[in-house]
């Protein structure tokens, strides 16, 4: 595939979600369906353009592959920037992870948000969230990255707070948004301290005058910390972490979009990225913070009782693992398992939202309106009456507790080798492989409860259990895809 068609496939990605966006926005409520066809159709055609440059990267067999284009957009004499695309490896696989993913929602919402009273204003964010996101995936230079970083911000707000009449979702989405702002000045100013010392945003030159000594020594290391605070703020590292579990207040899809794969995985792929940019004392210190968020979020996921907070919390656990990866040097393995993560949490948020559409059809058919369809203290027993949905979550519940064979397992074991290796060097910092197995046994611990207290033993409430039934075909679907990306032979 030449320079040029990358270019186009990526303008293509980049911009069908916010041709979706302007039309439902604007004319989606006088369209048949309220226009979810517009947007599906453009998800759709980003992950075939996705799945085409995934394959043209497969065949060249290129490790060092890499085409940038870029344009001026702001020309002041001597101040000037340039805003463009960088496509590499990298790139193409967070691609097809936000395109996969966002596909699997845009597909699964077309039963789960049947009915909504802003069915076409749903969809529009979900594609004005998919345009930022791979802004920020596509961006070659940190005024493009900090410029869609917002975006996925604002997006993400509109999202949170789909259901705004309900005073627990307007609340958790401007905390979600606020809470953001916060690691976003650090942000901000580790951008300005580099463009300051280099007089550029490129992320190659960038990286150039940091190997020629241009910027090093404690401003480097503040550079690094101030844009991994930006990190810290959208992958929920602690203490910014107290976000994330509230905003499961937005619908069950945006959970698995947002808070599985994408908008959380930004910080991860934001560090990734940067890496040649952090000095070994940022480095340390992204190690201790993305260790502590691992093993301090999972213990909280084990007193959850709320299905979908409890993946919330395990969500945090996961991207600190990430972020301890990044931080022992193991940057690989910590973008690895985001991919294998994306997978397998996605399937757990849908299997999640597939039992709560099923409470709510069986509540709402007793005309019960005070039991929680969320608490799996209220379920039990599923298992005979939602058996797709079962094994799907059991799979994926199997991949993030690292059992052999299964994605998880891979991608952990890379970390947590990574973090050992770096303990066996530096001895004094043998918490952090302390933090990272620790996190590893909890992990299956909270997990198999889940599966446990939903899907076995006695059913809780009899008269809501005799009506619970599997989910519709457009539900199950994106389980059974996702799923089945959750075992290790795709990824060896």
């Amino acid at each position: 595939m030449t320079g040029d068609m990358l270019i186009n496939y990526a303008l293509g990605i980049l911009f069908l979600p916010l041709l979706s966006f302007i039309i439902l926005i604007f004319v989606g409520k006088r369209l048949p369906r309220q226009g979810d066809f517009i947007a599906i159709g453009s998800i759709l055609f980003t992950l075939i353009l996705s799945l085409a440059m995934f394959g043209s990267m497969l065949l060249s067999h290129d490790p060092a592959f890499r085409h940038e284009a870029s344009f001026t957009w702001m020309d002041l004499g001597d101040f000037k920037i340039r805003l463009g695309f960088l496509i590499d490896n990298i790139t193409i696989i967070m691609l097809l992870v936000v395109s996969l993913i966002s596909t699997m929602t845009h597909i699964f919402s077309t039963k789960y948000m049947e009915g909504d009273i802003r069915y076409s204003r749903y969809y529009a964010y979900l594609g004005l969230f998919t345009f930022s996101m791979n802004g920020i995936v596509l961006a070659n230079n940190l005024v493009s990255l900090y410029i869609f970083w917002e975006l996925v911000g604002v997006s993400s707000y509109l999202l949170i707070g789909h259901w705004f009449e309900k005073d627990s979702a307007a609340d958790a989405s401007k905390k979600a948004f606020l809470t953001n702002r916060v690691g976003d000045i650090g942000f901000f100013i580790g951008l300005m301290l580099v463009f300051t010392a280099l007089g550029t945003f490129n992320y190659a030159e960038v990286f150039q005058g940091v190997a020629r000594g241009d910027i090093s020594g404690n401003l480097l290391t503040f550079a690094g910390i101030g844009l991994f605070m930006g990190a810290v703020g959208k992958s929920s590292q602690f203490p910014l972490h107290i976000w994330l579990p509230d905003a499961m207040e937005g619908p069950t899809p945006v959970s698995a979009l947002m808070h599985a794969a994408t908008m959380v995985a930004a910080g991860v792929y934001l560090s990734v990225r940067l890496f040649p940019l952090f000095t070994p004392d940022a480095l340390l210190f992204i190690a201790y913070v993305g260790g502590f968020t691992a093993i301090f979020a999972a213990s909280i996921a084990i007193t959850q009782n709320d299905i979908k907070k409890v993946l919330a919390y395990s969500t945090v656990s996961q991207l600190g693992y990430m972020i301890l990866a990044v931080g022992t040097g193991a940057y690989v393995a910590g973008f690895f398992h985001l991919v294998t993560h994306a997978m397998f949490k996605a399937c757990l948020f849908y299997g999640s939202g597939s039992v709560i559409h099923a409470m709510h059809h069986s509540l709402h058919n007793l005309n019960d309106h005070d039991t929680d369809p969320q608490d799996m203290r209220n379920m039990g027993g599923f298992k005979s009456k939602m058996p797709i949905t079962y094994w799907t979550m059991l799979v994926a519940t199997l991949a993030i507790s690292g059992v052999p064979l299964f994605s998880g397992f891979l991608s952990k074991d890379a970390i947590l080798a990574g973090t050992l290796s770096f303990a066996s060097h530096h001895p004094q910092h043998f918490l952090l492989p302390v933090f990272g197995f620790s996190a590893a046994l909890i992990t299956a611990f909270y997990m198999f409860r889940l599966i446990f207290m939903t899907f076995h033993n006695q059913p809780k409430l009899p008269n809501v259990f005799n009506d619970i039934h599997e989910s519709p075909k457009p539900m199950v679907f994106p389980l059974i895809l996702l799923s089945s990306l959750s075992v290790f032979i795709f990824y060896t």
